[in-house]
């Protein structure tokens, strides 16, 4: 049996592994190389003095047999193919911070749309050509997916800094999504029915009537007829530190459903490594205002729990009234 400290990190893994595939496609890594290997390099003009391509890179990457257009930037790419600088940019393995430290901000044009002015291209790809060249010099022999890597490793960690600052926030996608699974399981949702889950606010009519609100405060409602059946507060930091504030600031929202609808049934779920022994008496000393507590971890990981808080939740079936 799994103990706290392993299903947060197992939490905490899926939480992570999610959050990177869902950067490699946002930030369309694919796409953008597979549209600068369809590129017609051999027709541009390839000045390596102006570009910043020593001699000993370019014999290096023309003798591998490899098209100079996927390892060297030129300007005619950057002001024409969208998101090429990104590319780039990742194969010399620099940041978007440092991009901008030199006065060649990157992230409008890997983010967006907006293409590079000719000016900007031919400063970014020099700069970025003199560090290719510099790393295509440390080997010997080349080989073509060498480059994979090191637009991956670059990637990798891009996303760890963006991870740094959402990993707090993407449980509730993880639960949202897992709801909106379990609508679909018990038929409350038909399944041809595309629901979009990501607006900050998200209604869903189910088929018996009743409503399902994603909101901010609290975080799922439940109505029938107008009035709250249930409501969830989820607080899903696996940092300990700051969690009273976090149960706290949670009862409170709770409490303001009770006083909204007497007869709703209040949920607080929280993740299992974050609740300290003080925390769960907060939470034991409130128990007019939370019903029940139910972990992050039993949820997604515990078929028996997860049906009891679908249950809790009147999730688990049709009501037709």
């Amino acid at each position: 049996m799994q103990t706290d400290k392993q299903r947060a990190w197992a939490l905490d893994q899926l939480q992570k592994s999610i959050f990177f595939h869902q950067r490699l496609h946002e930030w369309q890594l694919l796409e953008v190389a597979e549209r600068i290997e369809d590129i017609s390099g051999e027709s541009l003009a390839w000045d390596l003095q102006e570009l910043e391509i020593s001699e000993m890179a370019w014999k290096r990457i023309i003798h591998s047999g490899i098209k100079p257009i996927i390892v060297f930037a030129h300007p005619h790419v950057l002001t024409n193919a969208h998101r090429s600088v990104g590319y780039y940019r990742m194969l010399s393995m620099v940041s978007q911070k440092s991009m901008g430290q030199i006065g060649l901000a990157s992230t409008l044009y890997e983010q967006t749309e907006r293409l590079p002015s000719t000016e900007a291209a031919h400063r970014i790809a020099r700069r970025l050509n003199a560090l290719i060249c510099m790393l295509i010099e440390q080997d010997q022999e080349i080989e073509i997916r060498e480059f994979d890597l090191w637009r991956g490793m670059a990637a990798g960690s891009q996303a760890q800094g963006s991870w740094q600052n959402r990993k707090g926030d993407l449980i509730e996608e993880i639960m949202r999504r897992d709801l909106l699974s379990q609508l679909y399981r018990v038929g409350l949702i038909e399944s041809d029915n595309t629901v979009d889950i990501s607006p900050r606010v998200v209604e869903l009519n189910l088929i018996d009537g009743r409503i399902v609100r994603m909101g901010s405060e609290p975080d799922i409602e439940v109505f029938t007829k107008g009035r709250i059946q249930a409501a969830m507060e989820m607080k899903g930091g696996i940092d300990p530190a700051g969690v009273l504030e976090r149960v706290g600031a949670a009862i409170k929202s709770l409490r303001r459903s009770k006083e909204t609808s007497p007869g709703a049934i209040t949920i607080l779920v929280m993740t299992a490594v974050s609740l300290s022994a003080q925390a769960r008496s907060d939470i034991e000393s409130s128990r007019l205002s939370v019903n029940y507590l139910f972990t992050v971890e039993d949820i997604l990981h515990d078929v028996e729990r997860m049906a009891e808080y679908y249950s809790v939740l009147g999730l688990n079936s049709l009501e037709f009234n």
